[in-house]
């Protein structure tokens, strides 16, 4: 990769050292022959500053207390609370709000418009629950920072999920606890009903709304092409709202997206990575797992945005509609960068680093090597052909951009033609009275 170590060699001291011999020996003899110092190297181009295209300043006009999550006192059980109680929760995951008083001053929901509606189960729950209040029914999944658990509110009967915390810091508890609340009852965003804590241990646990979800897996393999546009459609409007609420996921991938097959149910879930996004913030790139990373975390590009969802959505899409998950598939964070690199190409990737001044470990330089793009036709299949044909490959090339600020936004997504059916869909459902999709 020549052209990328010319590129490279004008930022980095360390490589212009490697070509200093040779420079000086020429400078010497053009020295010699007319007593004139050698031109100087032409300067670097300028290094752009990455920012979002969408929904940049969205906190910048938000009190400090939207999204200073350091300053949040999260309230536990029958601590009691005035936001984010289970009756609190429960109503606006109905779409209602538990504040207004009826004649006589008892409490009665009243419409919430701003937000889509959900559904009213848990608005039955008491405000003053306990983790006492709470069974665990069965075992359902275990991450780096938690296990999630079944459950069943006892007083009622109705089913939940329970999501016990390992030792985490108390700084990312608080701003998940945060995001989940400030995306309370947006579309296809998996409602947070209550947060418990075991006396004795002081464990933490968040309770959320239960989705009877069949594991991707199995569902993947059996969904049509109307069903996949759907999905995805339902997919894009929660991380449309998310971001429009100033907020990144930075972990979308299938076992984040929880569908209920029967009920045309999709839900987005675990936000325990998510953070709000503040242009020029530098933020860690050790988030969103190995397949679905974007090229700006393998290339330690900090100040990155919402797009990273988009690329993460494009990793997931591509595995669906070509049945080969995960469709990048690299061993560790190094091959991930060069499993990309051999579809996409490597003449993109090298304009994406000197577009924003990025230099590449030279170890992972050599292991990138010089590929020439993949049209993503080849890895069409006639198993897959009815998936991946060519509105979707359209959609699909407008995600996996090496450049974030190339990518669809999650809105533009929606615009695609891909979509054409499904916003069709939704219009008839509308107008026949029925409302849209992703409740």
């Amino acid at each position: 990769m020549r052209p990328l170590l010319a590129n490279l060699a004008r930022r980095s001291p360390h490589l212009r050292s490697l070509r200093a011999p040779g420079l000086s020996a020429r400078a010497q003899t053009s020295s010699s022959r007319d007593d004139s110092p050698p031109p100087p190297p032409p300067p670097p181009p300028p290094e752009m500053q990455s920012r979002a295209r969408v929904y940049a300043d969205v906190n910048t006009h938000k009190p400090r207390s939207w999204w200073d999550y350091e300053a949040l006192n999260v309230e536990w059980g029958y601590e009691g609370r005035e936001r984010g109680g289970v009756a609190e929760a429960g109503a606006r995951a109905s779409g209602f709000s538990a504040t207004a008083s009826a004649p006589g001053g008892s409490s009665t929901p009243t419409p919430h418009s701003s937000r889509c509606s959900l559904f009213p189960l848990f608005s039955l729950f008491s405000p003053h629950s306990s983790q006492d209040d709470y069974e665990v029914i069965r075992k359902v999944g275990r991450g780096k920072y938690s296990e999630v658990f079944e459950g069943a509110h006892t007083p009622t009967g109705a089913r939940c999920v329970i999501k016990i915390l390992k030792p985490v810091k108390k700084k990312k508890i608080r701003r998940e606890v945060s995001i989940l609340r400030a995306l309370a009852g947006g579309p296809n965003i998996i409602s947070l009903l209550d947060t418990v804590r075991d006396p004795a241990s002081r464990t933490p646990s968040l309770v959320f709304e239960h989705v009877d979800n069949t594991d991707f897996k199995v569902l993947y393999p059996t969904l049509s092409d109307a069903d996949v546009r759907f999905y995805i459609y339902e997919l894009l409007k929660a991380l449309d709202f998310c971001h429009s609420q100033g907020v990144m996921h930075r972990d979308v991938k299938p076992h984040n997206v929880m569908i209920d097959h029967a009920a045309r149910k999709l839900r987005l879930i675990d936000w325990g990575l998510a953070e709000y996004y503040h242009p020029g913030k530098e933020y860690n790139v050790r988030v969103a797992s190995r397949y679905f990373k974007g090229p700006e975390l393998l290339v330690d590009l900090q100040d990155y945005d919402y797009s990273l969802d988009m690329w993460s959505l494009g990793a997931m899409f591509a595995g669906l509609i070509f049945r080969r998950e995960p469709f990048f598939y690299g061993h560790d964070n190094y091959d991930q960068l060069v499993k990309i690199a051999r579809v996409l190409g490597t003449a993109g990737f090298e304009a994406y680093l000197e577009k924003y001044g990025i230099e590449l470990d030279p170890q992972l330089e050599a292991l990138v090597g010089t590929h020439a793009p993949k049209p993503l036709s080849r890895f069409v299949t006639p198993e897959t052909a009815h998936l991946a044909h060519a509105e979707a490959l359209s959609f699909l090339d407008g995600l996996l951009r090496y450049d974030h600020a190339e990518r669809l936004t999650a809105a533009e997504a929606m615009e695609h033609p891909y979509f054409a059916p499904v916003r069709a869909a939704e219009a008839a459902k509308a107008a026949a009275g029925g409302g849209g999709g992703g409740s």
